[in-house]
């Protein structure tokens, strides 16, 4: 038996790409739902989150349907790329990836922003800051906690995802297997030994994340309280 170590790195490469990307991404949505005082507002934090209690198939299918190759995002990433397709790629499952950990960074950085307020920010303003200031030199540093949190949840939930990936991405090794599929594909062939040595590596991982984050997370608030 040896370990699956394809199925590992795409796992960890989705993972980071996914983190990378969705931060920044989430950084304005959070800012808007944190301060924002529009009566749409509830509807955006409903859409938002609606992945945390969707069925992963549910968006899956969905995601399939509006990356597939006759649709108009399927045919404009074909014409753009030559033919490529999103279905069954791993663009495609970093597409779903990158709806399904939505929430995941969103609401940590929408809980940080509120608990940090507008008065800091109020404060720099009368002293001149222009609204980058403002966000770059006094609400980013009283956000890092919140970073901190959604950039584990985001990465630790990626490694975890299993419906979404099957459902755009399928089961093509070295392409989309990732170890939570590698996993099951396991099971299935009766290799218990392959599925104990990934299942063992990803309940390490999560372990080890959890208590850093638990940690880093209290030196954080100890140094800013």
């Amino acid at each position: 038996m040896s370990l699956d170590w394809t199925a590992l790195w795409l796992t960890f490469k989705l993972a980071a790409l996914t983190t990378l990307l969705l931060i920044p991404l989430s950084t304005p949505i959070a800012l808007w739902l944190a301060f924002s005082r529009s009566r749409f507002k509830p509807v955006w934090e409903a859409i938002v989150a609606l992945p945390l209690v969707l069925p992963p198939t549910v968006l899956g299918f969905y995601l399939l349907i509006a990356l597939a190759p006759e649709s108009m995002i399927g045919r404009w990433y074909a014409a753009l790329t030559g033919g490529a397709q999103l279905t069954f790629s791993f663009t495609g499952i970093l597409i779903a990836s990158l709806f399904y950990s939505l929430p995941f960074a969103v609401q940590p950085l929408m809980q940080a922003f509120l608990q940090v307020g507008v008065a800091p920010l109020h404060t720099a303003a009368l002293l001149g800051a222009g609204r980058w200031d403002q966000f770059w030199r006094v609400l980013l540093p009283l956000s890092l906690p919140g970073y901190l949190v959604a950039t584990t949840l985001v990465f630790a939930h990626t490694v975890g995802e299993f419906g979404v990936i099957l459902m755009v991405g399928g089961n093509i090794p070295g392409i989309t297997q990732v170890a939570s599929i590698a996993i099951y594909d396991a099971v299935e062939n009766m290799d218990y030994l392959q599925a104990h040595a990934l299942s063992l590596v990803l309940l390490i991982f999560s372990l080890v994340t959890l208590v850093g984050v638990y940690v880093l997370s209290r030196r954080l608030e100890l140094r800013h309280g």
